[in-house]
């Protein structure tokens, strides 16, 4: 996979350490209520009276990042970049916030000739021009329209602000604990998430099929988000130099993020889908090329 000399998008905010309002409603108080609840007056007032005993003799720099925790704010006592730029925080970092303004950019140009066409699965709905979503990269947590969240919940896309969110640090987590390296495994993250901004715009959002619950609308989402990023794969294959072996790298990542190949067990709490579905929903939009081969909020269960 080729990106240089390739658009960079500038729908992309660098949120910076802890976001912006980050741990707001939250600190002392919520802390303090939260033990009330679960252990009671007597059992906080001794925490209370250790953790006091604790801070006094604390290190002045411990007691800095204590009290940044307690106060709500996250980006408390860190190091290179806290509060500032993440992008400008290490070289890493920068490569990934620049690879990433690629990837977004190649998705814009990919939507937005698809829309135009109008090859999108039909759930009776209107669908618009395409809409560019923006990228927010942030580090340790982010506030966001649909609440805040930690880098653990990983990259996500919120519906209610219409944005993708990113701890670049994420890609590290790729090649190391999940055992999906490469650059085009990593573009794939990204173009699933957008497959969730487009899924949004052509209405498979809010859908649910009559008689399964929450999880199983859940898995067939993100298979249908996996499907178009196989789409976009699909039609940028040539403009972005993608070869067999990044495919392959794709369809690892898709593999190592099943929800059976993290460890759970119970296909009814699956909310992802299975490595072997997918790596199947991945390849079928990558194969096809075409949106509307994607409908997995159409398919019968046993056709996941």
């Amino acid at each position: 996979m080729d990106t240089e000399g390739r658009r960079r998008s500038d729908n992309f905010e660098d949120r910076g350490s802890g976001g912006r309002g980050f741990g707001g409603g939250g600190g002392a108080p919520m802390l303090f209520f939260g033990l009330l609840r679960t252990i009671g007056w007597r059992g906080t007032l001794i925490l209370v009276v250790l953790f006091g005993g604790f801070y006094l003799f604390a290190p002045a720099g411990l007691k800095q990042r204590i009290l940044g925790a307690l106060s709500g704010d996250t980006s408390a006592g860190r190091g290179a970049g806290a509060g500032g730029s993440v992008c400008a925080a290490s070289p890493a970092f920068g490569k990934a916030c620049d690879f990433s303004r690629v990837v977004l950019a190649s998705t814009e140009d990919v939507w937005a000739a698809e829309f135009q066409k109008g090859a999108l699965p039909d759930y009776g709905r209107r669908v618009p021009a395409y809409r560019n979503p923006t990228l927010v990269v942030f580090a340790d947590g982010v506030a966001t329209g649909c609440g805040n969240a930690t880098s653990d919940v990983g990259p996500f896309y919120c519906p209610a602000d219409g944005n993708l969110y990113l701890d670049p640090s994420f890609y590290d987590t790729m090649a190391r604990r999940l055992r999906a390296p490469g650059d085009f495994a990593q573009a794939y993250v990204i173009a699933h998430e957008v497959g969730h901004h487009v899924q949004t715009l052509f209405g498979a959002q809010g859908m649910r099929k009559p008689g399964e619950d929450r999880n199983h609308t859940s898995v067939r989402l993100e298979l249908q988000a996996d499907c178009l990023a196989g789409v976009w794969g699909h039609t940028a294959r040539a403009s972005l130099s993608i070869t067999d072996a990044d495919l392959r790298d794709a369809l690892n990542a898709a593999h190592n993020i099943g929800d059976d190949a993290l460890g759970h067990r119970n296909t009814a709490t699956f909310t992802h889908g299975s490595s072997q579905q997918r790596m199947y929903w991945f390849k079928r939009g990558f194969d096809s090329g075409d949106a509307r081969q994607c409908d997995t909020l159409g398919a019968a269960p046993g056709a996941l």
